[in-house]
């Protein structure tokens, strides 16, 4: 007598299909996808490193070698104050890479809050966040930027001010937490709309589903079904855009850093001795050549990245 061949007897372990591993092997297929995610693993070692690894200190000055091209003691060169330039384009991948993943953690929160909450409700719910999306969508951003800035700044300094005159303590005096807050606010206001809108539509094709209903007829609260069934099941595509806006955040930052409404020397930025590079452009090539290059592999590594995980979570891509 023959016994019935269940399926997990047919089925060996090491034949199973893993959803993420397959991922993992179309990522690793795709030579472009590989060479952004190495670039940014670079990146960040650089960034978390980046005290131990850099040649000098960032702010160190050398007057009797202002505006020296690439050498061996200075790779990048030096800029006119006799700082290496290497060593303020390390420090600038930390200042890139905070600001990266803070703004696109905040917008990214927002954004999925608001779109699930629009997508599962529904009605006039999502009619107003919806409404809303649009309308921050409108304004245009570096408007926007500078309106926070300019509005927010003053007050803050002077309440920083007061606080040093009060206690004497010196951390009242570090400038740069005003910048790397407003910087972190007025962009996370920019990038959130996307999200929002991505997470609703993927939320619209969740809600009806069965195992959604059936965890209504449970009797759950919408917020526990939101958490536990519908947002999970709709971070597929988010994951793809978070990578790509990883780079976006960071070409953001350098683009008001260079037009000085984000973080401002002597805090190393790209943006910021992007700047200070075109300036003397024809001169000294090498203060406008290194930071822009840096800031532009990362974006293109950043995209290669995004479009590779699309093609291997997405499944409509898939081939067989």
């Amino acid at each position: 007598m023959t016994m019935p061949v269940t399926l997990s007897a047919a089925v060996e372990p090491d034949e199973q299909v893993s959803l993420w591993r397959d991922a993992w092997h179309r990522l690793r297929a795709n030579r472009l996808a590989v060479f952004g995610l190495c670039i940014v693993v670079i990146l960040v070692f650089v960034a978390v490193a980046g005290p131990w690894i850099s040649p000098y200190d960032f702010l160190s000055q050398d007057l009797e070698a202002t505006n020296q091209g690439p050498s061996m003691a200075h790779w990048f060169g030096t800029d006119d104050l006799g700082r290496d330039v290497l060593s303020r384009v390390i420090y600038g991948a930390r200042t890139a890479l905070l600001v990266a993943v803070v703004v696109t953690g905040i917008a990214l929160a927002i954004g999925v809050t608001l779109g699930a909450i629009a997508g599962y409700v529904g009605g006039r719910v999502d009619a107003v966040i919806m409404w809303v999306t649009d309308m921050v969508m409108s304004v245009p951003s570096l408007l926007l930027v500078v309106v926070i800035n300019t509005s927010l700044k003053p007050p803050l300094s002077a309440f920083m001010d007061a606080r040093y005159l009060a206690t004497h303590n010196p951390i009242w005096r570090q400038t740069i937490w005003i910048d790397f807050v407003l910087v972190f606010g007025s962009m996370a206001l920019i990038l959130w709309p996307p999200y929002a809108r991505l997470v609703r539509a993927q939320v619209l094709s969740i809600r009806n589903r069965n195992y959604v209903t059936a965890a209504r007829a449970l009797g759950l609260t919408p917020g526990l079904i939101l958490r536990r069934y519908v947002v999970p099941n709709a971070l597929g595509p988010v994951i793809v855009a978070v990578s790509a806006g990883l780079g976006t955040a960071m070409v953001l930052e350098s683009a008001f850093s260079f037009l000085g409404v984000g973080v401002r020397p002597p805090t190393p930025s790209w943006g910021n001795m992007i700047s200070d590079g075109l300036r003397v452009w024809r001169t000294y090539p090498h203060l406008l050549a290194a930071p822009a290059a840096v800031l532009g592999l990362a974006t293109v590594a950043f995209s290669f990245l995004g479009d590779g995980l699309n093609d291997a979570l997405n499944p409509r891509q898939w081939r067989k």
